[in-house]
């Protein structure tokens, strides 16, 4: 009886895992649409460090980094060495933060995004296959298509600007230690902000 009990708590626990993006297993595939109506998969980016970005440009912790323009030098910085970062709205329609893909262009012109796209998600499909619990919620998948790091890109869990220069960027940290070839220092952190609004 017990052995049975056993046998299916881990069953769970393995169909659960397998639902969700697990660090150091294979990231979930996908395609979606952009901004611009062009269509994106993620087998496209084999070979290069990828990042994928949740967003809602009203989430008050969104607003956080793109108001210093801590995610936009992140962007640029990552996008100049040949990583693919991708920004993803899971918002559904009628819910705060989403956008077509003519507000997706209006916010990036608006804050100045430096990211490779702006990807379309808006029946919630990605973002759940990913957990993507926060916006932002970060994950950084390596050249090989391993998911390397998922959580917070900070280490300070607030929507206060002047906290940024104290915090440790994981984003970053992780970006470079997979570009050093070294293994991911801090693979796994709690992802702050606002729900995402599925």
């Amino acid at each position: 009886m017990m052995k049975s009990v056993l046998s299916s708590l881990l069953a769970l626990a393995v169909s659960g895992s397998a639902i969700a993006a697990t660090v150091g297993q294979p990231a979930p595939g996908f395609t979606l649409t952009d901004s611009n109506g062009k269509t994106h998969s993620l087998a496209d980016f084999k070979g290069k460090t990828v990042v994928l970005e949740w967003t809602n440009h009203e989430c008050p912790f969104v607003v956080k980094h793109y108001g210093a323009k801590n995610m936009q030098q992140q962007q640029a910085s990552a996008t100049a060495n040949d990583v693919v970062w991708l920004s993803i709205n899971s918002g559904a329609p009628g819910k705060q933060g989403h956008v077509d893909g003519a507000g997706a262009n209006q916010v990036m012109s608006e804050n100045g995004h430096k990211n490779s796209a702006y990807l379309i998600d808006a029946d919630g499909t990605v973002g759940k296959a990913y957990g993507a619990k926060t916006t932002p919620h970060m994950y950084v998948i390596d050249a090989n298509g391993t998911l390397a790091y998922n959580g917070a890109i900070d280490s300070i869990p607030s929507a206060d600007q002047a906290d940024i220069p104290k915090a440790t960027q994981y984003v970053t940290r992780a970006i470079g230690e997979i570009d050093a070839g070294k293994p991911v220092s801090v693979a796994s952190t709690q992802p702050y902000g606002c729900s995402v609004k599925y």
